[in-house]
């Protein structure tokens, strides 16, 4: 039911930036639980960011104090701001919603920071 549309991957050098947007469907955003998880090569896929809906954000120690994670209920759209990017950052990057007792994930987009 829900799809989940992510945009904004692409390469970038270390210390620069990118920003993710995920564009969700349906009727529930504003009562979800929104994330953004990667996956790098060889490696599980781990919690970036997340965002509930009254607008608490959490951070993997990792990203914090150079992503930031948030919501515009009005567009069902989700952001990750990424700045200082590094090459540890770079992997695929998945859009992440729960809400009503289901999880759906987005189709990933891919972020590859060179060095």
């Amino acid at each position: 039911q829900v799809q989940l549309m992510e945009s904004g991957g692409g390469l970038v050098q270390a210390g620069g930036s990118l920003r993710l947007s995920c564009v969700a469907s349906g009727s529930f955003f504003s009562m979800s639980i929104m994330a953004w998880y990667r996956q790098a090569p060889g490696k599980q896929r781990e919690l970036v960011a997340q965002i509930i809906s009254g607008g608490n954000t959490n951070y993997a120690d990792s990203v914090k104090g150079r992503f930031t994670i948030s919501r515009d209920n009005a567009k069902n759209t989700v952001h990750l701001q990424m700045d200082s990017l590094k090459p540890d950052d770079t992997g695929v990057y998945y859009c992440y919603q729960r809400v009503i007792g289901n999880a759906y994930w987005g189709q990933g987009t891919q972020v590859t920071v060179s060095s």
